[in-house]
């Protein structure tokens, strides 16, 4: 069986998502946006899932909340980041197979979305059983969720319109695909 590997335009458009990941966020919080309410990260990693598929998906969760945890305190290194991480790897990580298996963009944003806050909950277990015993896992996920409704809906809006253009558009297709 042949091993597929991560290629330069991968790589590249990787790191882009990375950039994203950790200037869109900046941009909400200089408007006073907070992240918690509108998560302006979650949506590159999750493009990145849909069109890197979900290697790539995965390694841009996990890298966008801890460069952005180290370089700009957002988010706080302790507990957040770690769970984050998770959260997020479970989002690229989703998002990429369910896409590159269905075709289908709203089934695989969907799992993304559940499949994630569930990697957020095993990340809040692992947090409380470890370094920060104040956690109550359950209430994190519910109150990341309640908080979040607005970011949700923003990503089942913006997140499908933006994959048809890309997915439609042959020489982004093209250029993606090889």
């Amino acid at each position: 069986m042949k091993q597929k590997t991560i290629g330069t335009k991968q790589l590249i458009l990787s790191g882009l998502f990375i950039a994203f990941g950790i200037i869109l966020p900046m941009c909400f919080h200089l408007l006073n946006m907070g992240g918690p309410v509108f998560l302006p990260m979650h949506i590159p990693v999750l493009i990145a899932g849909f069109l890197l598929g979900p290697v790539c998906g995965a390694i841009v969760g996990v890298i966008t909340p801890i460069l952005s945890g180290l370089l700009t305190s957002m988010p706080p290194i302790l507990p957040t980041m770690p769970i984050m991480a998770l959260e997020l790897c479970g989002y690229g990580l989703i998002s990429g197979i369910v896409f590159s298996t269905t075709n289908k963009i709203y089934v695989s944003l969907i799992s993304a979305m559940v499949v994630g806050r569930i990697f957020a909950l095993v990340g809040a277990f692992i947090a409380s059983v470890t370094f920060a015993p104040d956690i109550n896992p359950m209430m994190y996920i519910v109150t990341a969720i309640t908080t979040a409704v607005p970011g949700m809906v923003i990503q089942l809006i913006f997140i499908p319109i933006l994959i048809k253009f890309l997915v439609s558009n042959s020489e982004i297709s093209k250029s993606l695909a090889s």
